[in-house]
């Protein structure tokens, strides 16, 4: 009889005085890390695939091993999933974006650690878990090439909890090479790009079987010539895709022109402050806030869909920030926007700069639970004054008469596009505290 594997990416807790596990009975976009990782998956094993904010964890299922994907977020709870199975003898590994920072405070709950990409090292650790040999840390160097992937095995996904809209998402590069320095997307992914062969990532396209595609890139178009090309082929499929992208993309008229022939529905953005000088002390020198009001009117001029991300909190920054930019999106009729709270991500540079100055504040909370929360010093107030200038931030910028004043009219997809992702995040404005709602995509 084969060896049986659980593959689960756990929910998160409601909140640190509720510690119900989040679900909801419906999706838009279904997430890439479990059919990814059953693919990953020799075909020998028996697997299940478990995505919790959908479905219970049957904690009496039989298996040989379970494999745990968790980001921060998700993390308290995956420790809780692994201990109890761990408490029911069956070895646990524990994988994911967050492992990579906190690989000790893991292994505390598991059999064996996986960090880094899981191409290399997945198929060691189920050969060592069938032979009882799990060591406590499996590390993977970064892939020099992402030519011949395997396609993600959406066969094992069943698909009916998501909306019958539904949103496939396929990566068509890793890696980023800016240094902001918030941000550890380049720890995590590499500081150069690495792109798949676009008949590949054409491949996946098709065999999602959706018109409906999420580019889950941390920069798509990073490498220009490679995104013209993808673009390029993806016309003839006729999809409607979304994606993130770095500003300097939209004041370059051919490749916003390729994206709109090729089904762009939306696009979002991190520009996170409108002041230059804040961008400096990001270390986000490319993003030219004197230049705004031009990029978006391109995106405008093209009916493309649009959402903007923000980060308040930074040093040199002023409580003035939250109208001034308040004022910006209402001149500029920005579709959708999300405010954040500059938030100390374990590995970046700011993370070492802040605790060094005694500004962290909640060490052991950052990224635990949803919401916006301040955990830092800011340089004004405090950080309870920062957290609710953020949720009076999304109250009025999702109020229905800023809403009825800044969108066009629901008469194209790129209209409903941002109509759908306004009245998703005004449903969130109504919770305790806001938060990013990216299901919408």
């Amino acid at each position: 009889m084969a060896d049986r594997v659980l593959i689960i990416q756990p929910s998160h807790y409601r909140s640190k005085a509720d510690r119900t596990v989040f679900r909801v009975r419906r999706r838009n976009v279904v997430p890439l890390t479990l059919p990814y990782l059953a693919a990953l998956t020799p075909r020998d094993w028996q697997m299940k695939l478990i995505d919790e904010q959908l479905e219970p964890i049957d904690f009496d299922d039989r298996a040989d091993l379970v494999a745990i994907t968790t980001s921060t977020l998700t993390s308290l709870r995956a420790y809780d999933v692994a201990d109890e199975f761990r408490r029911r003898r069956v070895p646990v590994i524990l994988g994911g974006p967050h492992t990579f920072f906190h690989a000790d405070e893991a292994g505390d709950h598991c059999s064996a650690v996986g960090i880094g990409e899981g191409e290399r090292i997945w198929p060691r650790m189920l050969e060592d878990a069938r032979n009882g040999s799990l060591d406590k840390v499996y590390r993977a160097d970064l892939l020099a090439s992402l030519a011949g992937l395997p396609m993600p095995r959406y066969d094992l996904v069943d698909l009916r909890p998501y909306r019958p809209f539904r949103t496939f998402t396929v990566v068509s590069s890793r890696g980023c090479p800016f240094r902001c320095e918030f941000c550890s997307e380049r720890l995590l992914l590499g500081e150069r790009y690495r792109c798949r062969p676009v008949p590949e990532v054409i491949e996946e396209v098709k065999r999602c079987g959706s018109r409906s595609i999420f580019f889950g890139d941390s920069n798509f178009g990073g490498r220009r010539s490679q995104a013209m090309e993808l673009m390029e082929a993806l016309i003839p499929l006729k999809v409607r895709w979304s994606a993130l992208w770095s500003a300097y993309l939209c004041s370059d008229g051919p490749f916003l022109d390729l994206a709109k022939r090729s089904g762009l529905l939306h696009v979002n953005i991190g520009i996170e402050s409108i002041n230059p000088q804040t961008l400096d002390g990001m270390n986000k020198r490319f993003n030219k806030a004197g230049k705004y009001e031009e990029l978006l009117a391109n995106l405008r001029r093209r009916g493309i869909s649009f959402s903007l991300n923000f980060i308040f909190g930074w040093d040199g920054e002023t409580e003035s920030a939250f109208a001034a930019t308040l004022d910006f999106l209402a001149r500029q009729k920005v579709p959708a926007a999300y405010f954040n709270i500059l938030t100390p991500v374990k590995g970046t540079p700011l993370y070492d700069r802040l605790r060094a100055e005694g500004r962290i504040i909640g060490l052991g909370d950052i990224d635990r639970w949803p919401g916006q929360y301040c955990y830092i010093r800011p340089p004004y107030g405090t950080p309870g004054t920062l957290e609710r200038n953020i949720q009076e931030m999304y109250r009025q910028f999702y109020s229905l008469r800023s809403m009825f004043s800044r969108l066009p009219m629901p008469v194209n997809q790129s209209n409903i596009a941002s109509w759908v992702i306004n009245l998703s995040q005004r449903h969130l404005t109504r919770a305790e505290r806001p938060h990013n709602d990216f299901d919408g995509y």
